[in-house]
C-alpha cells in the first residue's frame, strides 16, 4: 500500500509578508493621476479661486459707501434672500468680509463639493466601469490603493485651493477681512471639500456604474444646500443636517467659530473609513447594489439607433428634468419677493434697467432664465458627449460593425440630447411660470416665462453642435465642450452684475437669445442660432466619418 503525502510547506509558503498591503501602489497611483490631470485640477483651482477674489472687487465697488450697505442689507433681510445666501447672523455686521462669508460661502460649498465628487469617481469607479482597474490591480497594487490615492489627489486640489484663498484673501486690504479670518475660510473650503470628497467614497460602493455613484453623491450635494436653505429661513435646526449649514456657521469673518470645521472634518474622516471598508463586501468592478434583473425580451424599440439611445439617456433625463422643474419651482416662488430683495440695490437696478424690462419682477425673471439655460445646457453637454464615453468604452465599434451607419449612430445621440435640453427647458419654464403665478396672482406668468425658457433652445442646440464638432475631428479634445456653458454663466449671469463689456457676452451662443420677458421678442437671432447649430452639427458628423474609430 502507497500513501502520497503533502510536502511540507517551506517557510517562504507560509510568510505572507512578501505580499502587497491594502495600500500599496498608491503613490504611483497618486502620481499618475495628478499627471493625467495636469489640466483639469488646476482648472477648476484657478476657477474658484478668481470667482472668489473677484466678487471681493465686486463688493468694495459696489458698497462703498454706509448707505449702499444698509440699503443692502434691508434687501437681504428676508426670506427669499436668506435661503439664497446665509444665515441671517452675518447681516449684524455687513462688512466686506461678512459680505464674503455670507453671499459665496454656500455657493463656492457647492462647486467644491461638486469638483470633488467628481474627482473621486472619476479615480474610482470610472476605473472599475472601463476594466482598468482591473488591469493595475493585478500588478502590485493593493485593494484600497484607487481609493487612496483619488482621496488623496482631490485633498490635494482642494487643499491649493485653500492656500490660494488664504494667500489671495489674507492680503487683501478690504473692510472686515483679516489673516485669521481668511485662515478660516480657506480651512473651510478645505473641509467641505473633502467631506463630499468623503460622501463619493461611499456612493462609490453601491452602484456598479460611475454616473450612478456621481449622480447619488450629487443628490447629496443638493439636498445639503436645501436643508441649508430651509434651516435659514424657518427652523435652524435644519442647518445643522446639512454640512454647508455647518461650514456656514463658521460665521467668517464675524465670529470666527472653529468648532463646525472640525465637525465637519470629522464626520468626512468617518465617511471615508466606512468607504474603505464597504469596499471590502464587493468585487471589482461590482457593485453592494445589485443589478435588476432584465425583462426577458426586449423591447422592439430598442432595435432601433434612437430607441436604444433613448435608453441610454434615460436616467440623464429623468434627473435633470426633476432638477430643473425643482429650479424652476424655488426661483418662482420668490418672483414676488424680486423687487423688495433687489429694488434697493443701485447697481443691480442699473442692470435691470439696461434690460428694458415693465416691471421689476419681469427683470428678474429674465436673468434667473440664463441660470435655468446655463444648468440645462449642462445636460446636453453631457448627453452629447456619450457617444465619446461610448466610443472609448469599445461599445460603439460592435454596433458600427453591422449595417448601422455612422451617421445614424451618432445622430440617434444628437437627436437625444437636442430633444432632452428642450425638454428640460420647457419642465424649467412650466415649474417657474406655476410658482411664479402662485407667487403674483398673475395667471399669464405660466405661458409668459415657459416661452421665455424656450427661447434659449437654439443656444443649446449650438452647445450641442460644438460638442459634436469636437468629438467629430478632435475627439481627445471633446472635454473642451464644457467651456460654453462656464463661459455663458460667467458673462451671462455674473457679468450682468459686474458689468463686464458687451462684446465678452456676444461671443457666447446664449447673448445672442432675447432676454424674455423683459425684453421684446427677436426672432432672427434664434434662426441664425438655428442655422449656426445644423452647420456645427453636419461638420462634427463629416468628421466621424472621416476619422478612425477608437477601437479596444
Amino acid at each position: 500500500m502507497t500513501t502520497v503525502t503533502s510536502a511540507p510547506r517551506t517557510a517562504a509558503a507560509r510568510d505572507d509578508s512578501h505580499r502587497p498591503g491594502a495600500f500599496a501602489g498608491t503613490r504611483t497611483l497618486i502620481r499618475f493621476n495628478l499627471r493625467r490631470d495636469r489640466i483639469r485640477i488646476p482648472v477648476w483651482v484657478l476657477a474658484l479661486f478668481v470667482g472668489t477674489v473677484s466678487t471681493i472687487g465686486s463688493f468694495t465697488a459696489s458698497y462703498g459707501t454706509p448707505e449702499d450697505v444698509e440699503k443692502l442689507v434691508r434687501s437681504m433681510d428676508s426670506p427669499a434672500a436668506l435661503a439664497m445666501t446665509g444665515p441671517r447672523h452675518y447681516l449684524d455686521d455687513y462688512n466686506i468680509g461678512a459680505m464674503l462669508g455670507h453671499q459665496m460661502l454656500g455657493f463656492t460649498a457647492v462647486m467644491v463639493g461638486i469638483m470633488s465628487v467628481l474627482f473621486v469617481t472619476r479615480y474610482t469607479r470610472a476605473e472599475e466601469e472601463t476594466g482598468r482597474a482591473e488591469l493595475v490591480r493585478s500588478t502590485v497594487v493593493g485593494r484600497h490603493a484607487h481609493l487612496a490615492a483619488a482621496l488623496a489627489v482631490t485633498g490635494i486640489a482642494n487643499a491649493a485651493h485653500a492656500l490660494l484663498l488664504f494667500a489671495g484673501l489674507a492680503g487683501n486690504s478690504a473692510e472686515g477681512i483679516d489673516v485669521p479670518g481668511s485662515l478660516l475660510y480657506a480651512v473651510a473650503h478645505f473641509a467641505i471639500g473633502m467631506f463630499f470628497a468623503a460622501v463619493a467614497a461611499v456612493t462609490v460602493q453601491f452602484t456598479a456604474h460611475s454616473r450612478g455613484a456621481s449622480g447619488m453623491a450629487m443628490a447629496v450635494v443638493g439636498a445639503a444646500y436645501g436643508l441649508r436653505a430651509a434651516g435659514d429661513v424657518g427652523n435652524g435646526v435644519l442647518s445643522w443636517l446639512s454640512p454647508i449649514g455647518w461650514v456656514q456657521r463658521t460665521y467668517v469673518y464675524v465670529d470666527n467659530n472653529w468648532l463646525p470645521v472640525l465637525l465637519t472634518l470629522a464626520v468626512a474622516a468617518a465617511l471615508a473609513y466606512a468607504g474603505f471598508r464597504l469596499s471590502l463586501r464587493r468585487d471589482v468592478g461590482a457593485g453592494l447594489r445589485p443589478d435588476k434583473r432584465g425583462a426577458g425580451t426586449g423591447s422592439r424599440a430598442l432595435t432601433s439607433p434612437l430607441g436604444f439611445a433613448v435608453r441610454l439617456h434615460r436616467g440623464l433625463f429623468i434627473g435633470f428634468g426633476i432638477a430643473t422643474f425643482v429650479l424652476g419651482v424655488m426661483y418662482g416662488s420668490i418672483i414676488a419677493d424680486a423687487e423688495d430683495m433687489v429694488g434697493d440695490v443701485k447697481e443691480i437696478q442699473e442692470a435691470l434697467e439696461e434690460l428694458g424690462g415693465a416691471t421689476v419682477a419681469e427683470s428678474f425673471a429674465s436673468i434667473v432664465m440664463i441660470v435655468i439655460a446655463i444648468v440645462s445646457a449642462v445636460y446636453v453637454v453631457m448627453a452629447a458627449l456619450r457617444a465619446r464615453a461610448e466610443e472609448t468604452a469599445g461599445r460603439a465599434e460592435p454596433l458600427l460593425a453591422t449595417g448601422l451607419s455612422r451617421t445614424r449612430w451618432l445622430g440617434s445621440h444628437i437627436v437625444v440630447a437636442a430633444a432632452g435640453g428642450t425638454a428640460t427647458l420647457l419642465l424649467a419654464g412650466l415649474g417657474f411660470g406655476i410658482a411664479g403665478a402662485g407667487s403674483t396672482g398673475d395667471g399669464g406668468m405660466v405661458l409668459k416665462l415657459t416661452g421665455a425658457a424656450l427661447a434659449f433652445a437654439p443656444a443649446l442646440w449650438v452647445t450641442v453642435g460644438v460638442a459634436v464638432l469636437l468629438f467629430g475631428w478632435l475627439p481627445r479634445a471633446t472635454a473642451a465642450a464644457w467651456l460654453v456653458p462656464v463661459y455663458a454663466f460667467v458673462v451671462g449671469y455674473l457679468g450682468q452684475i459686474l458689468q463686464f463689456p458687451d462684446w465678452t457676452n456676444n461671443l457666447s451662443p446664449f447673448g445672442h437669445v432675447p432676454q424674455l420677458p423683459a425684453e421684446d421678442m427677436s426672432w432672427t437671432p434664434l434662426l441664425l442660432l438655428t442655422l449656426v447649430a445644423g452647420l456645427l452639427i453636419w461638420a462634427g458628423l463629416v468628421g466621424f466619418n472621416r476619422r478612425d474609430l477608437e477601437t479596444k
